[in-house]
């Protein structure tokens, strides 16, 4: 079932999220100071593409909390923004709901990258 919901997922709009957060990988990845950040994009572009049977939890460090803060800066409300108005579009149909929730959850990602990790769930 998950993999028929991924695909579905990334047909609709998950191969959006999923370029976004390449895109912005890349774009960290041009400095030498970025490359982590850039390497923690690549990985939840990963996430983006296939959400479905993977959890994400989210630390709470001292460290995660200042770069969150310069991310949420640099990149990270214009892809919060981009989850949140595709998570509205899907969830005004209700077959859309599963993935306008999958889009609540990326943009959250989207704010906090750092200190989250994925989790796969059977």
């Amino acid at each position: 079932m998950n993999f028929l919901m991924n695909l579905i997922w990334f047909v609709l709009g998950g191969f959006i999220s999923f370029i976004s957060w390449i895109v912005i990988g890349i774009l960290w990845c041009l400095t030498i100071v970025g490359i982590p950040i850039g390497m923690q994009c690549f990985k939840f572009a990963v996430m983006a593409a296939v959400p479905f049977g993977r959890e994400i939890r989210i630390s709470e460090s001292g460290t995660s909390f200042v770069l969150n803060i310069i991310w949420m800066v640099l990149g990270g409300l214009a892809l919060a923004a981009e989850e949140v108005i595709m998570g509205v579009i899907f969830c005004m149909t209700i077959v859309g709901i599963p993935f306008g929730l999958q889009h609540f959850k990326h943009a959250k990602l989207a704010l906090m990258p750092f200190g989250a990790e994925i989790y796969r769930v059977a």
